[in-house]
């Protein structure tokens, strides 16, 4: 972590960042560190924050491929290190494809991005415009996977702090806030678009990403809903646009619905567990194996007007 993200952030909590990325907070972070310190140099010849992030150079491609197996499971991707296909669960460049016409016009300075995984999604807007992206997320492995890519690129324009939305002050605001496949997870979803609405600068903009139904009321699943036990609520489209609405937000405009598809989110030999296809219904596809709608998700992007 950079020294100079404390002058950048102050008053976040990056004492407790330090903490937590120790074995002391998660028993399996010393043999993620293990991962880390195998991974080989390379002489990097060329990177590309496309569709797939790509480094290319020479190294040796077997220690490349075994360390980074080591942080099974990936979720976010792809990603290309010397020979290595990072082949992840889910083919986030579909996702960034659906919502890039509306926001990589718009992408300038400091960007937040809550939930970030393990940082894709941070290189695709740095490659947008972006002059820096601090991403969130509580999962250390996430943290760890993307210190892995970072042992590569070297590039501190992009962080990923194992943090929380609740636990971050709004005395840093940001020109662009990303909140994607996090809502459905907030027991209280009025105060996370409200927490999204104080840490959004002046005349910024925040995307709001989520699972969603199309029918005019929520899903408020009884326990699980597609196996997932943390799904509180899973908010209609007309839902989500009336809480960015009452949060303050401007100029709420529907950039996405799409319907998710067993090609987009799916086993792979780096996500070797259970995927959306043991989620559905085998007889109706349609249907959750709980019985509700299959999964679609929506992309909203609202302007915070100047104060």
């Amino acid at each position: 972590m950079p020294s100079s993200l404390a002058r950048r952030l102050p008053d976040w909590p990056l004492e407790l960042v330090k903490s937590r990325l120790s074995e002391h907070h998660n028993g399996d972070f010393p043999r993620w560190q293990v991962a880390l310190d195998e991974l080989p140099v390379m002489q990097v010849e060329s990177t590309e924050f496309a569709s797939r992030i790509s480094i290319q150079g020479q190294v040796d491609d077997a220690a490349v491929h075994a360390a980074l197996q080591r942080l099974h499971p990936w979720r976010k991707g792809p990603f290309q290190v010397g020979a290595t296909h990072i082949d992840t669960e889910w083919r986030s460049d579909w996702k960034w494809q659906r919502l890039a016409d509306a926001v990589e016009p718009r992408l300038r300075g400091r960007v937040l991005d809550i939930g970030c995984g393990n940082g894709y999604f941070g290189w695709r807007m740095l490659n947008a415009g972006a002059a820096e992206v601090i991403g969130i997320d509580p999962s250390v492995l996430f943290c760890m996977q993307h210190l892995a890519i970072q042992h590569f690129i070297d590039d501190p324009r992009n962080q990923v702090l194992p943090l929380r939305i609740e636990e971050l002050p709004s005395t840093v605001q940001f020109d662009a806030v990303f909140s994607m496949g996090v809502i459905y997870h907030r027991r209280d979803q009025a105060a996370h678009v409200r927490q999204i609405f104080e840490l959004t600068a002046d005349d910024g903009f925040a995307v709001l990403e989520s699972l969603v139904t199309e029918d005019a009321n929520d899903v408020v699943p009884r326990e699980r809903y597609a196996r997932m036990r943390n799904v509180w609520r899973v908010p209609s489209v007309q839902h989500l646009v009336g809480l960015m609405q009452n949060a303050g937000f401007s100029n709420v405009n529907v950039v996405d619905v799409t319907t998710t598809t067993t090609s987009e989110q799916r086993t792979t030999p780096w996500m070797r567990f259970e995927s959306l296809q043991e989620a559905l219904d085998p007889a109706d596809p349609t249907r959750t194996v709980e019985g509700y709608p299959a999964p679609v998700r929506a992309i909203l992007i609202g302007k915070k007007n100047q104060a």
